[in-house]
């Protein structure tokens, strides 16, 4: 697993006991020796100020730390300010995307695309970051078709992205597909597999009803005829996502992006199976 690029994502916590809680759990994850851990920020990037903190929090405990970055209704000078400060705290990472439109967004702001993020930071800041972008094997929600989509994907690495990382799926077959794809293109940049582990079933309907990710029926099944059963929930929940871990990681996917939505149990366990 040493060889592979494993980096764990946390989201800035809202309040100061969220804060104590993500510490503990940070403590926990750093035992992985992940390559990095990534912050994301809130719709509209309403909680960059707390991703800056939570950034600079995990780099003063040595590990390295990517803030994400959204250009939904930014403009170019708070963008400047934001990668001067970025910058300035000696952060060399980034994951740069186009983010969640607020709902009743009307596409103001400067920039429209992630790809129009991307070569901002280029133009910007030359190759002082490594930007990560975002891929969707099962599709963006909002893409015309699957074609539309691979050639958005590519215009952004075109734009001067490193790598990509998933949205998360549990179809191993719709990743290396979409790999097989970009690499048809010419896009050859590492596309790191993002996993969100299962633990709470109707929390991963709701998020996947958003994003746009599938569920397989029969997984959907299992997961539903177990109702309360949380036990149950996540020892099924285990043996899926390690099983598809291990199947991407033996078809040559990079590495993988946990979605720890701050906890670290269900990621510990995974990657405790994995290195065995």
């Amino acid at each position: 697993m040493e060889t592979h690029n494993f980096s764990i994502e946390f989201f800035p916590p809202k309040t100061d006991e969220g804060a104590d809680k993500l510490r503990v759990v940070r403590q926990k994850l750093a035992l992985l020796a992940p390559k990095y851990f990534s912050v994301t920020f809130g719709a509209g990037g309403t909680t960059q100020q707390g991703t800056l903190q939570t950034v600079l929090e995990i780099q003063s405990e040595g590990h390295a730390a990517a803030p994400h970055l959204s250009c939904v209704g930014g403009t170019a000078e708070s963008l400047r300010a934001i990668l001067q400060q970025f910058q300035d705290s000696g952060i060399r990472r980034l994951v740069a995307l186009r983010g969640d439109l607020p709902s009743g967004y009307g596409g103001g702001g400067e920039f429209r695309y992630a790809n129009e993020l991307v070569e901002f930071i280029r133009k910007e800041t030359g190759d002082w970051f490594h930007i990560e972008v975002a891929a969707y094997p099962e599709m963006h929600p909002q893409a015309r078709s699957p074609q539309d989509d691979l050639q958005a994907f590519a215009r952004k690495v075109q734009a001067g992205a490193n790598a990509a990382i998933t949205q998360y799926f549990y179809n191993a077959d719709a990743y290396f597909e979409f790999v097989d794809n970009a690499r048809k293109l010419g896009v050859d940049v590492p596309v790191v597999a993002g996993i969100m582990p299962i633990t709470n079933y109707t929390q991963l309907m709701r998020f996947s009803d958003m994003c746009g990710a599938e569920i397989p029926r029969w997984v959907r099944m299992k997961l539903a005829s177990y109702g309360d059963d949380t036990a149950s929930i996540k020892a099924f929940g285990l043996d899926v996502v390690t099983s598809l871990c291990e199947r991407l990681l033996a078809g040559g996917a990079p590495g993988l992006h946990f979605y720890s939505m701050n906890q670290a149990a269900a990621t510990t366990a995974i990657w405790q199976r994995l290195v065995k």
